[in-house]
């Protein structure tokens, strides 16, 4: 059996990144490493069943996967770093900086949640029902969902069906137990309890999570800040330019 899939590269402040539900740092952050790479030293680790990491015997827990992962960096050389989060990683980020305040400088957390309304609930249950199903009918569902309506129309229907393609040979083994968490995470009481500076960064197109989600995660943490990009759920394929300058520029300025 592999291990867990780690990266750490790059110069400067540490960097912790936490990827989404169905996902892994390169599918999630990919097109930003570069960039985040010249002004941190990044790390990330796959969750349970991404990557090379091995499935989770039993369900996912945040605090066990945020503490995983403050020790990756720790291990790593790092007594204290920033967190950046994407998704359902918001929610791993964001229990890590209330478990581990000593260790955690800074907070982006990019299309979070506090806990899922019933509009996403419903997309999130859909999603889940497929990965039982074939693969090309899951990757289109996922397709529609993570990136916007603009983003779709500008699309060939080559270019669609390429996509499609992709996503269906990459759905992680672990996806129904990142699913599963997520549909069972409310921060609610944790939120609160957030000190670190934080940027929220919501995508206005989000066609998986409703948008005013990460409205709400921004009034919830004390202090938070908060932008937005117009984009789809999947940033990083729509606006990488933009969100990983405001991921610099905000850790480089706290």
């Amino acid at each position: 059996m592999t291990g867990p899939s780690t990266v750490v590269k790059g110069t400067g402040p540490a960097l912790l990144l936490v990827h989404g539900a169905g996902g892994s740092v390169q599918a999630n952050y990919g097109p930003v490493l570069r960039t985040l790479t010249q002004h941190f030293t990044v790390i990330g680790r796959d969750l349970p069943g991404s990557g090379s990491t091995p499935v989770a015997a039993r369900p996912l827990v945040l605090e066990e996967l945020a503490d995983d992962l403050v020790d990756v960096a720790v291990r790593a050389g790092h007594e204290s770093f920033h967190v950046s989060g994407y998704s359902m990683g918001c929610a791993i980020a964001a229990t890590a900086a209330v478990r581990h305040p000593e260790r955690v400088r800074g907070l982006v957390l990019s299309s979070p949640f506090t806990k899922i309304d019933a509009a996403t609930r419903a997309r999130i249950d859909h999603w889940r029902s497929l990965l039982d199903g074939p693969r090309s009918v899951l990757a289109r569902y996922i397709l529609t969902v993570m990136c916007s309506e603009e983003y779709l129309a500008g699309l060939t229907p080559a270019q669609a069906k390429g996509f499609a393609e992709l996503i269906g040979m990459t759905v992680p083994a672990g996806s129904a137990s990142h699913v599963d968490l997520i549909l069972r995470t409310d921060l609610s009481e944790l939120l609160p309890r957030v000190t670190q500076p934080t940027l929220v960064i919501g995508a206005s197109g989000d066609r998986l999570l409703s948008p005013a989600l990460a409205k709400e995660v921004s009034d919830l943490v004390p202090g938070a800040k908060y932008t937005d990009v117009a984009c789809g759920h999947a940033i990083a394929l729509e606006a990488a330019t933009p969100w990983a300058r405001l991921i610099t520029d905000y850790l480089t300025s706290v």
